[in-house]
């Protein structure tokens, strides 16, 4: 990406995010300028992949030749840019790695940014590009924090012991040392706060804006043309003194395995690696699992069933799906999966979601029709007849079958269903009763379960058999209403919420149907006309009174337009899985899709964040990218799309 044409507020509305496949990342803007609490260029966790804490904040680099200093760094103080490295900045690019190229009149350079994969260790290359030798200086600005803080000035004294070519930084007496490598100049201790960082982005969401960072000394080097020097921090006391080049080139394996072996198709392949930066290792279970999305996610059991089938399932990566479903049916309690895994490890495990256990069976279904592996199917068959006859006999949040055979859950004050917005008590959208979504997924649920049982020889009790002629017979009499499409909410006998939700077209995308395909036409056609936008589905009709249309202020002002109007973009794979389904799949349809998916590509290369899909976009136009940068369910839609009908093929 060219960058010396681009203004400085559109350069630091582009982020880079690199990962290293447990938990921890690097990111910032890509001029350099910190604009989130999250943004930093050493962010671990202490037990994979939680307790992220936020330790190189950032690097202050120099460039000095003929006794004048040029500055390469930028940052955001109170009404001030200062310094202004951006006009140096020329070039950004982010594959294979975070580059950027830099230069003036007398001197040219290039930085290079990596992560080691599967360990707290980031790598940065600096070279000297142009003609002329010039003095570099690196001075790396630190902090110690929870990565959902803010680091300000404090009595906090950052300790170091030097060594040959690296350092150990003590942060704090509960971690172990970072250490700061080199491979060569000098070191010069010269300790001093910088203060009063402000970070926009937090502006934005109505968060704490302001940060400092500490800084206790720089290295100085002499660059001749063509030389390098290369620098590491890590928690890991086994990457000091290790051969740049080599984990250079193991990194650069790793992401040559992840590309197709059945197309060159460039954005498809992009797609793949951006989407394997969710998939990390779990410390507490020693399996795989997936980040909900970066900056600010850990592993969630919805999107970690929803996004695990474009992720893993249809890319044909069986082992850590395997894993992935292995891990999380050990975990089922009372019938439910777990919701979420927390942020930290003394945190207790939450069962607070309806869906999550039912896309297990969309998963596990998907699972068995890609891999063919019936005897992961029978190790489990018995626990998901257990899970069927817990929801069908009643479980926590007063989930439980009604005698129409839906089912139906919910209490005050607690969010089940992906609508799940809390905000000081307040539930934006409750949905107690029985959501059309919940009710789509749990016939699925019940079919698959039939589908499997047989497969096993299995023999299916008779109060799930009950329950599904019930469902059966009675969806269209409660949901279908009189204007052609369904219903949001129903209380059977009581109440109705016939709100235009996207949440209706899994009724039409799911393996299994309840409508005739009249009726899913009809569905899929009105959800086009009220919702369909090119970066996902609006998640509430613009007529109604409830939605707003742009996403932004303080929590409140977020978390209630969150499912009030915002785009998202995980739920646009089912739309067009519907939209294919009710087009007989042909090759018009096809490539209809294609051209419908070019304004996610160009978001994915040019805007937020690069070689990101974001987690969602305003209701209305321009459809700005909102919420995290990268979010899993969201990369996972255009994979699975994109893997499953084979678009890489059409030209």
């Amino acid at each position: 990406m060219k960058t010396s044409d681009k203004e400085i507020g559109e350069l630091l509305n582009l982020e880079w995010l690199e990962t290293n496949g447990i938990g921890g990342y690097a990111s910032s803007s890509i001029t350099g300028a910190n604009t989130r609490k999250y943004h930093g260029l050493l962010v671990a966790p202490f037990n994979p992949p939680t307790d992220r804490k936020n330790l190189v904040g950032k690097i202050e680099e120099r460039i000095l030749l003929d006794d004048v200093y040029s500055d390469l760094s930028v940052n955001q103080y109170p009404n001030i840019i200062h310094p202004t490295g951006q006009q140096y900045l020329t070039e950004f690019t982010r594959r294979p790695f975070a580059t950027w190229q830099y230069q003036s009149d007398h001197w040219k350079l290039k930085k290079q940014l990596f992560m080691v994969h599967g360990s707290n260790t980031t790598v940065l290359t600096y070279e000297n590009t142009g003609t002329n030798t010039f003095e570099l200086e690196l001075h790396p600005l630190w902090e110690f924090k929870d990565y959902h803080g803010n680091f300000t000035k404090n009595s906090h004294h950052f300790e170091y012991q030097k060594n040959e070519n690296h350092i150990e930084v003590t942060l704090s007496k509960e971690i172990n040392p970072v250490y700061w490598d080199w491979s060569q100049g000098k070191f010069i201790e010269k300790r001093a706060w910088y203060k009063n960082f402000q970070l926009s982005k937090e502006n934005y969401r109505g968060e704490r804006d302001q940060e400092d960072l500490y800084r206790i000394g720089y290295i100085t080097c002499a660059l001749a043309p063509g030389q390098k020097i290369k620098i590491s921090f890590t928690t890991d006391a086994k990457m000091v003194g290790r051969e740049y080049q080599k984990l250079e080139e193991k990194t650069l394996k790793h992401l040559k395995k992840l590309k197709s072996k059945e197309t060159k198709n460039v954005f498809y392949n992009d797609l793949l690696i951006s989407g394997d930066q969710f998939i990390v290792k779990r410390n507490s279970t020693k399996s795989k699992t997936i980040i909900a999305g970066y900056h600010w996610f850990t592993d969630w059991g919805r999107d970690t069933m929803i996004a695990m089938r474009g992720l893993t399932i249809a890319t044909g990566d069986q082992k850590t799906t395997k894993s992935l479903l292995s891990t999380f049916l050990k975990y089922v309690d009372k019938g439910m999966l777990p919701n979420r895994f927390p942020d930290f490890s003394k945190q207790e495990i939450e069962y607070n979601t309806i869906d999550a256990t039912l896309w297990m069976f969309i998963a596990l279904y998907e699972y068995r029709q890609k891999f063919d592996d019936l005897a992961f199917v029978q190790l489990h068959i018995k626990k998901l007849e257990k899970i069927l006859t817990t929801h069908i006999k009643g479980t926590r949040y007063n989930i439980h079958t009604t005698p129409e055979g839906f089912l139906s859950g919910g209490q005050d004050g607690v969010q089940l269903t992906w609508m799940d917005a809390l905000v000081d008590g307040y539930v934006v959208t409750p949905r107690m009763g029985c959501p059309v979504e919940i009710n789509a997924l749990w016939y699925n649920a019940l079919r698959i379960f039939e589908t499997l049982a047989k497969e096993c020889n299995h023999p299916v009790k008779s109060n799930i058999s009950k329950v599904l002629k019930k469902i059966t017979t009675n969806f269209k009499t409660y949901f279908l209403n009189e204007n052609g499409y369904l219903n949001d909410v129903v209380v059977p006998n009581k109440t109705v919420d016939s709100s235009f939700r996207s949440n209706q077209i899994y009724v039409v995308s799911l393996p299994f149907s309840l409508l005739t395909l009249k009726e899913e036409k009809k569905i899929v056609k009105m959800v086009e006309e009220k919702l369909l936008t090119d970066f996902g589905l609006r998640t509430l009709d613009p007529n109604d009174s409830n939605y707003k249309g742009h996403y932004g202020g303080n929590k409140w002002e977020r978390d209630t337009a969150y499912h009030q109007g915002t785009v998202w973009t995980f739920i646009l794979m089912d739309y067009w899985e519907a939209y294919l389904k009710t087009h007989k799949k042909s090759e018009a349809a096809k490539k209809k899709v294609l051209r419908a998916l070019q304004p996610l590509q160009d978001h994915f290369y040019h805007q937020n964040g690069l070689h990101t899909i974001s987690e969602i976009f305003d209701g209305d136009h321009p459809f700005d990218g909102r919420g995290c940068i990268q979010q899993a369910w969201s990369v996972a839609a255009l994979i699975k799309l994109y893997s499953d009908y084979k678009l890489y093929k059409i030209a």
